[in-house]
C-alpha cells in the first residue's frame, strides 16, 4: 500500500479511476479524429477534386466533437467522486489535529488550505488526464499521417517537458514557504483578535502592529519569490507547446519531397495548435502551480497528526503527583514596551482545587486563562498543567477551556454534547452529565439527544449550557471557565460550578463576574496589576481593599471608598447618585463596575470630576 496520502487515496478508488480513464478516452477520440479527418478531407477530397468526400470527412470530425463533448460531461462525475472523499478525509485530519493538540493554525488549515487541496486536486486530475489522453491521440494521429512527423515534433516537446519538470521542486519549496508565512500570519491574527481587550489595556497596539506588519511583509516576499518561477514555467510552455511549429514549417519542403502530403502537414499543424498546445498549457499551469501547491498542502495537513486522545486518562505525560496547575514567575505583555498584563505571577493549584479569578475589566483575567490553556506563551516564566508544559504536544488532553461565547454547531444535541470525546459515550452518561450541570430541562425541550440543533435558535445561556455539558464530559482534568456561565442566572451558575468542582480529581479555574463564585471557591486570585494577591475569601476580605471593593460591587447602592491616601491607598470614586456624579458613572449588569479616572485614555478625570 502506498504511503503518500494522495497515492493511498487513489489506490482506494481504483474503480473510479478506471471509469474516469474510460470516459477520458471517449473524450480524446475527437483529438485523434479531428487532425486525421482534416488531412483526409484535403488529400482525398478537396485537393483531389472530390468535394463530397471532403465534406464527409469534415462531418466525421464534427460527429467526433459531439462524442468527445459527451465524454467530457461524464468525466466531471468521476472527478467529483474522486475529489470529495479526499476533501472529507483532510477535514477529519485537521479537526482531529486541532482538538487533539490545540493546533494554533487550524483556522488557516480548515478554511483555506483544505479548500486549496480540494480545488487543486480536482484541477490536477482534470488537466493531467486531459493532457495524457490528448497527447496520446495527437501522437497516434501524427503517426498515422506520417511517422516522420514524430521526428520533427517530439524532440522540442520532450525538451519543454523536461525543463518544466526541473522547476517542480523549486516551485514546491517556494509554495511551502508561502504557506508557512500564511499560517504564521493567521496565528498572529488569531492571537491578536483573542486578546484585543488586553492589548488595549496594556498599550501594546504599536508592538502588535509592528509584529503583524512583519508577518505580512514575509508573506509578500514569499509570494513574490514564488511568482518569479513563473518565468521558467512560461519558457517551458513556449518550448514544448509553441516551438514545435517552427521546425515543422522549416522542414516542410523536405517533408513534401519525402512523401508527406499537404493534407498531412495541415493535420499536423492542427494537432499542434488545436490539441497539444492547449493541453500543454493546462498541464504546465495546473501542475506547475496547483501540483506543487497540492503536494505541499497535503503533506502539511497530514504530517504529524496526533493519535486520538485517550478518554480514560489525561495522557501519558501527566504526572499524578504534580500540581494540577503551576505558574512560575510568569510575565506576559502585549509588546516589549507595554505594561505587562501579568507580572511575575506564582501560582500552584493542587488537584481538586477550585480557584476563582476576579478583578476589574481588562486587567488580564482572560489572559491568565489563555496562558493556562496554552493559547498564549508567556514572555518569561513557565506554565505547567499536570506536570507538563502548557504548550507541549498533547496538552489539550489535560485541560478544557470554555469561553464566554459558547460554540454550538448544526447537528444533533448528542453530537454537540459528545464533541470532546473520541470514545462512544452512552446515552445514560450524557443525560447524567446534563442533569449535573442543570441542562436536563434544555435537552428535554429540544427533543432529546437525537434532536437537531439550530444554533441561531438558542439563547446565549442555552448555548453556554450545551458547552458546559460538553466540557464536563471531556476527559480533561483541568477545566477553565472564562465567564462561561455569565448568561445564566446565579443559581444555575452555582450548580454548574459545583458540578465541575465535584468531578473526581477535577481542578476548576473560574474567571468570575459574580461575587458568589468567589465565596464558593477554595482560593481566590485577585488580579489588579501590582496588587495581585491570592487567598481564601475570608483572608482577602480582611487584607485586600480591592477585593472588598469587588465584593461590594453587587449592592444596589454605591458608596465612596475611604478618604484619599487612606491606609489601604484607595482613592474616592464617584458613584451614581453621589455629589459630583456627571452621569458618566455607570453600573452595568451584575458586575457593577465603574470607570475610574486612571482608566481613561487621556489619564485624566471625565469633565474634571
Amino acid at each position: 500500500m502506498p504511503n503518500h496520502p494522495l497515492l493511498t487515496h487513489l489506490s482506494r478508488h481504483r474503480r473510479v479511476l478506471a471509469a474516469l480513464a474510460a470516459w477520458s478516452a471517449v473524450e480524446a477520440a475527437h483529438t485523434l479524429t479531428t487532425g486525421y479527418a482534416l488531412a483526409r478531407a484535403l488529400d482525398t477530397g478537396f485537393l483531389a477534386g472530390r468535394p463530397a468526400t471532403g465534406l464527409l470527412w469534415l462531418a466525421a470530425a464534427a460527429v467526433a466533437v459531439v462524442v468527445g463533448a459527451y465524454g467530457t460531461g461524464r468525466t466531471f462525475r468521476g472527478v467529483a467522486a474522486l475529489v470529495e472523499p479526499f476533501r472529507d478525509a483532510l477535514v477529519r485530519r485537521v479537526v482531529t489535529r486541532a482538538l487533539g493538540d490545540g493546533d494554533a493554525a487550524a483556522v488557516s488549515r480548515l478554511t483555506h488550505q483544505v479548500e486549496i487541496a480540494r480545488d487543486t486536486f480536482a484541477g490536477l486530475v482534470m488537466v493531467t488526464r486531459s493532457f495524457v489522453f490528448t497527447a496520446a491521440g495527437a501522437l497516434v494521429g501524427l503517426f498515422l499521417l506520417a511517422p516522420v512527423l514524430l521526428a520533427v515534433v517530439v524532440p522540442p516537446l520532450l525538451l519543454g517537458l523536461g525543463l518544466f519538470l526541473a522547476t517542480l521542486r523549486p516551485l514546491a519549496r517556494r509554495q511551502e514557504a508561502f504557506l508557512v508565512a500564511d499560517e504564521a500570519l493567521a496565528q498572529s491574527f488569531g492571537e491578536a483578535c483573542a486578546g484585543l481587550r488586553d492589548i488595549a489595556a496594556g498599550g501594546g497596539e504599536a508592538r502588535v502592529r509592528t509584529d503583524t506588519g512583519a508577518l505580512v511583509d514575509a508573506e509578500l516576499r514569499a509570494s513574490t519569490d514564488l511568482a518569479r518561477w513563473s518565468v521558467a514555467r512560461a519558457a517551458a510552455l513556449a518550448l514544448a507547446g509553441r516551438f514545435p511549429v517552427v521546425p515543422l514549417l522549416v522542414a516542410t519542403p523536405w517533408l513534401l519531397d519525402h512523401g508527406v502530403t499537404a493534407g498531412a502537414l495541415v493535420g499536423a499543424l492542427a494537432y499542434l495548435t488545436q490539441s497539444l498546445l492547449p493541453a500543454l498549457q493546462s498541464l504546465i499551469h495546473g501542475l506547475g502551480a496547483s501540483g506543487s501547491r497540492l503536494a505541499v498542502v497535503v503533506r502539511r495537513l497530514t504530517a504529524a497528526a496526533p493519535e486520538p486522545t485517550s478518554t480514560t486518562a489525561p495522557g501519558p505525560t501527566t504526572d499524578p503527583a504534580a500540581p494540577a496547575v503551576e505558574l512560575r514567575r510568569v510575565t506576559f505583555g502585549y509588546g516589549a514596551h507595554a505594561e505587562p498584563v501579568v507580572r511575575d505571577l506564582d501560582l500552584t493549584l493542587a488537584p481538586g482545587t477550585r480557584l476563582v479569578v476576579v478583578g476589574p475589566s481588562g486587567v488580564g483575567k482572560s489572559t491568565l486563562a489563555g496562558l493556562i490553556a496554552g493559547l498564549l506563551e508567556p514572555s518569561s516564566g513557565e506554565v505547567r498543567v499536570g506536570g507538563a508544559a502548557a504548550r507541549a504536544e498533547g496538552a489539550a488532553a489535560r485541560r478544557v477551556l470554555i469561553p464566554q461565547e459558547a460554540y454550538v454547531f448544526s447537528g444533533t444535541v448528542g453530537d454537540n454534547l459528545r464533541y470532546l470525546r473520541d470514545d462512544p459515550v452512552g446515552e445514560r452518561e450524557v443525560l447524567a452529565a446534563a442533569e449535573a450541570i442543570g441542562a436536563d430541562a434544555l435537552v428535554r425541550r429540544l427533543g432529546g439527544l437525537d434532536a437537531p440543533v439550530t444554533p441561531d435558535e438558542l439563547s446565549a445561556g442555552e448555548r453556554q449550557l450545551i458547552a458546559l455539558v460538553r466540557a464536563y464530559l471531556s476527559p480533561a482534568p483541568v477545566a477553565l471557565l472564562d465567564e462561561a456561565a455569565c448568561h445564566l442566572d446565579p443559581a444555575a451558575e452555582a450548580r454548574a460550578e459545583g458540578a465541575f468542582a465535584a468531578r473526581p480529581g477535577g481542578t476548576l479555574v473560574v474567571v468570575a463576574h459574580r461575587a458568589g463564585s468567589a465565596r464558593r471557591a477554595d482560593r481566590v486570585l485577585v488580579m489588579d496589576g501590582p496588587g495581585t494577591v491570592a487567598g481564601t475569601h475570608r483572608e482577602l476580605m480582611a487584607r485586600s481593599a480591592s477585593y472588598r471593593e469587588l465584593m461590594g460591587g453587587g449592592r444596589r447602592s454605591s458608596h465612596p471608598a475611604g478618604a484619599a491616601r487612606d491606609a489601604d491607598r484607595v482613592h474616592p470614586v464617584a458613584g451614581p447618585g453621589l455629589p459630583g456624579d456627571g452621569g458618566h458613572v455607570i453600573a452595568h449588569s451584575s458586575v457593577r463596575q465603574v470607570e475610574a479616572a486612571r482608566d481613561l485614555a487621556d489619564g485624566g478625570a471625565l469633565g474634571g470630576e
